[in-house]
């Protein structure tokens, strides 16, 4: 009962995953300059 397992590992798409993944990280990558970028003019522009 413990060994049972919902879905196997035949049904994992890899690819879907690394892709997903690459989105999820291109996104943080984007989101993090945007927040440095707002930063830096707020810093500029409020001193």
């Amino acid at each position: 009962m413990a060994a049972e397992r919902h879905g196997g590992a035949s049904e994992f798409d890899m690819s879907q995953h690394q892709q997903t993944w690459s989105g999820f990280c291109k996104l943080l990558l984007y989101s993090v300059i945007a927040i440095a970028v707002v930063l830096l003019l707020m810093a500029y522009f409020l001193t």
